[in-house]
């Protein structure tokens, strides 16, 4: 459900920009640079079980809060039709054991997941700027600390990402920018030393609406 109000006002933002643009505005081309500040949402993916270090299922499985936070993106246009994105940001998620009867948070956690994706663009010079891409990121969980009783290791590591979006030019250099990634992540987490494990596939949407300028 928060998935798709989040789209809902993304695509609505985009319908009312769209709508009320204005002719003055700035083409992208190779050696443009787009600098955007975003609200983004950071969506993990929540169906991994719990189990021993035996390799029992507990019936439990693990959970993952959403995050709403601020991102910053930066976009180089490298040719007209081939630009690099860097987003940067970092997301709160607190971590659950859930099963029938059991709600338990075991820990919070912030993650720094920078995200380098390579964007192919058709139209770049028009006020509708499209793109698809796609990418590599890097999950690194720092702070946050066990919660009732429990230790829980959440190991780094790369993931890749693949995304959608479009630049729509308003006036002069400014634009409205919507995407959406799909990032592809899995770890091990390790709950109390190693007694429980889950094989986490984190793989979170990440949607985001924002408004940047162009250099």
């Amino acid at each position: 459900m928060k998935n798709s109000l989040y789209l809902a006002a993304g695509a609505a933002a985009l319908f009312v920009c769209t709508a009320a643009y204005a002719d003055d505005y700035t083409p992208s081309k190779a050696g443009s640079w787009i600098v955007d500040l975003r609200g983004t949402g950071v969506l993990p993916a929540n169906t991994d079980a719990i189990k021993t270090a035996a390799g029992a299922d507990t019936g439990l499985k693990t959970h993952i809060s959403d995050s709403y936070v601020p991102t910053l993106g930066i976009t180089y246009f490298i040719t007209d039709h081939i630009s690099t994105e860097l987003v940067l940001g970092t997301s709160h998620h607190k971590i659950k054991a859930v099963g029938p009867g059991v709600d338990l948070e075991v820990r919070d956690a912030w993650v720094l997941p920078p995200i380098l994706t390579v964007q192919y663009r058709p139209a770049p010079a028009s006020r509708l700027n499209p793109y698809l891409g796609a990418g590599l990121n890097y999950m690194w969980f720092y702070a946050g600390s066990g919660k009732n009783g429990f230790s829980v290791k959440v190991p780094n590591g790369v993931g890749y990402a693949v995304q959608g979006g479009a630049d729509i030019a308003l006036k002069g250099p400014w634009t409205l920018n919507v995407d959406v990634k799909k990032v592809f992540f899995e770890t091990d987490a390790k709950v109390n030393g190693g007694a429980l494990y889950s094989h986490v596939h984190l793989d979170p949407i990440v949607a985001s609406v924002g408004i940047g300028r162009k250099f």
